[in-house]
């Protein structure tokens, strides 16, 4: 039964077929009007006008004069010819240059498709010689350029982990129900997640990752390992680094329940800084953070050392994350929105 309830129109109309090309042939001959003709063939007057119309030509008698003749294969060869040509126009020539923007970025500067054409779009390059997200995606898996899906980190994730059964785990300090809602909406900055990001499981140093919720600027600090007082050692380099600007920059900061973060209650508690924990095994609610802990493993890989990677590496990531285009952010970077925002407070 048809749904009554959609706003979409049902297209009820169809292509003339050959045979039905060779019936308007053989009525139009007889002398039948547009009318007749449409209702013998059971299509629309106007459909039978345009066919006749683009099927008749100029012939020629024998004593050299002319007259104006339907030959439905005359028709069909102008409608085949036609539908080779309908739909939408490849771009490509007149988007070379843009083209080639976009495999540099993605191939070298690991942009993704949507951030290369917002961050075009957006700065109005290539004087609107651009194509859509969407175009530049159908682009890529009919292989019109030079990046394939395989460079497309993201469109080839696939989610293989196992539900596993979890033991409960204490929480060290005011849970996140109890964080403000207006943290929520990300109007305000100054609001914080962190987590580590770890390569080998055991005795390996990791990395400190802390995004900031609105801006989306990432701080990324090689620790000596996954314990608390590397954590601590490092978020008192911070305290040092803004000095009496500390807690306007980091009003709240949201962690899991790692041991690593049991001490970061009485570290801060001279500061206006507020610590709230998330759910135990709830990482969603750190989203902002475990996204970019996904960027950064396109350069630091799972099962990597962290003791491997040189600082100038890790300096590398970090200021890529912080330099990368975001739609979210109107195709600004969290650097430049991050620095606005110090310029707020100073």
């Amino acid at each position: 039964m048809a749904c009554t309830n959609s706003s979409t129109t049902l297209r009820t109309f169809k292509h003339l077929t050959s045979f039905e090309r060779g019936m308007i042939a053989a009525l139009h001959s007889q002398g039948k009007s547009m009318q007749e003709i449409a209702v013998g063939i059971g299509h629309d007057r106007t459909t039978v006008w345009r066919e006749i119309k683009r099927g008749t030509t100029t012939q020629m008698r024998s004593d050299r004069s002319t007259y104006q003749a339907y030959f439905p294969e005359t028709g069909q060869t102008k409608y085949d010819t036609n539908r080779m040509v309908c739909g939408a126009k490849i771009k490509l020539d007149h988007s070379l240059e843009f083209i080639q923007f976009v495999e540099s970025k993605i191939l070298d500067d690991k942009w993704s498709p949507d951030a290369v054409c917002g961050f075009a779009q957006a700065g109005g390059l290539f004087q609107g010689a651009t194509v859509s997200t969407k175009t530049l995606y159908n682009y890529i898996e009919r292989g019109f350029i030079a990046v394939r899906n395989i460079d497309l980190p993201m469109k080839l994730r696939l989610n293989t982990k196992k539900k596993r059964i979890r033991v409960n785990k204490r929480i060290f300090g005011r849970s996140i129900i109890e964080r403000p809602a207006e943290i929520e909406d990300r109007k305000e900055f100054g609001h914080w997640e962190i987590d580590t990001v770890i390569g080998k499981k055991s005795l390996d140093e990791a990395l400190l990752t802390i995004t900031e919720r609105k801006t989306r600027k990432e701080i990324i600090i090689k620790i000596a390992s996954k314990g608390s007082e590397a954590v601590i050692a490092s978020i008192n380099e911070l305290r040092n680094t803004y000095g009496s600007m500390f807690s306007r920059v980091f009003k709240t900061i949201t962690s899991d329940n790692g041991s690593e973060f049991a001490e970061l209650v009485p570290t801060l508690i001279n500061e206006d800084t507020d610590i709230f924990y998330t759910y135990p095994y709830t990482s969603s609610e750190r989203g902002t953070n475990e996204r970019h802990n996904g960027l950064i493993r396109r350069f630091i890989p799972k099962g990597k050392a962290i003791s491997s990677v040189a600082d100038e590496t890790i300096l590398y990531v970090e200021n890529w994350c912080n330099r990368l285009p975001r739609k979210i952010l109107a195709y600004r970077t969290p650097e430049e929105c991050f620095l606005e925002e110090l310029e707020n407070i100073a």
